[in-house]
């Protein structure tokens, strides 16, 4: 499916005058961030928004009329615009992989095998989780390392054929230069890992933000104290964890597991 240009970005940007490498430097970011602003589905970070009306001199929502009418919920946002613009994104998971590998099935199943969310909601958080993934896949993606328990590949999600789809869709996505997948396997004892998924976003600017999930909602953390604790942790799930080819012979042998 074709990327949905903003087309009330684009006209603002000729009757001013401005270029996307003039706009981006009147906001402060990079040009590729203000290019990518021009998909329709990506949505500058609020004081981002703020900034570039101002120097187009036009209302936000003539720009971003749907910021408060999308399909996430609202404490998901702001790390879903950070996660959007990050040049680099590191995540540890212990008890599901990360929601930008995971395949259809496999997340249906996380969904609404959780049973939080209510059964008529189930797709359209579904269609947003699967949206997400495009950031994988567009011409300048970030560059994305993937620390994962290994018994969270031993667990039947979705049963058998759900995981065996998705241990090769996993296999699949390892061989893109910019994805890195790496396996603490349960060898391994006690580690940073057990207490709990986190990920850690670098942007355009190299600014650092930290999100952390719950059973209720997620929290994102940009607190210098906060950051260094999570590198500290990054660094000591990833130290645990075997190298990326290492991890790609497992998932190898796991997939015939699950056959």
């Amino acid at each position: 499916m074709g990327e949905i240009v903003n087309d009330a970005l684009r006209a603002a940007l000729a009757e001013t005058g401005h270029s996307i490498e003039s706009l981006a430097g009147m906001v402060g970011v990079d040009r590729k961030t203000v290019a990518r602003w021009l998909n329709h589905d990506h949505i500058p970070h609020p004081r981002h928004r703020e900034a570039a009306a101002s120097a187009l001199r036009r209302p936000i929502g003539d720009i971003w009329p749907d910021t408060s009418r999308r399909r996430e919920p609202i404490w998901f946002r702001p790390w879903q615009e950070i996660e959007r613009e990050a040049i680099s994104l590191r995540s540890f998971q212990s008890t599901v992989l990360p929601g930008l590998l995971q395949t259809e099935a496999y997340a249906r199943a996380v969904l609404a095998g959780a049973d939080v969310i209510a059964r008529s909601d189930v797709e359209r958080h579904l269609a947003s989780r699967l949206a997400r993934q495009s950031i994988l896949t567009r011409d300048d993606p970030p560059h994305f390392t993937a620390v994962v328990d290994e018994a969270v590949l031993r667990r039947p999600v979705g049963g058998r054929a759900t995981m065996r789809e998705q241990v090769q869709a996993l296999i699949t996505a390892c061989g893109a230069p910019h994805i890195r997948v790496h396996i603490v396997p349960s060898t391994v004892g006690a580690y940073a890992g057990l207490n709990g998924p986190f990920v850690i976003a670098v942007g355009p600017e190299h600014r650092i933000a930290g999100y952390l999930d719950n059973q209720l909602q997620g929290q994102v953390v940009t607190g210098a104290e906060d950051i260094a604790a999570m590198l500290a942790a990054w660094e000591n799930v990833r130290g645990e964890a075997l190298s990326h080819w290492q991890s790609v012979d497992l998932l190898t042998e796991m997939a015939k597991t699950w056959n």
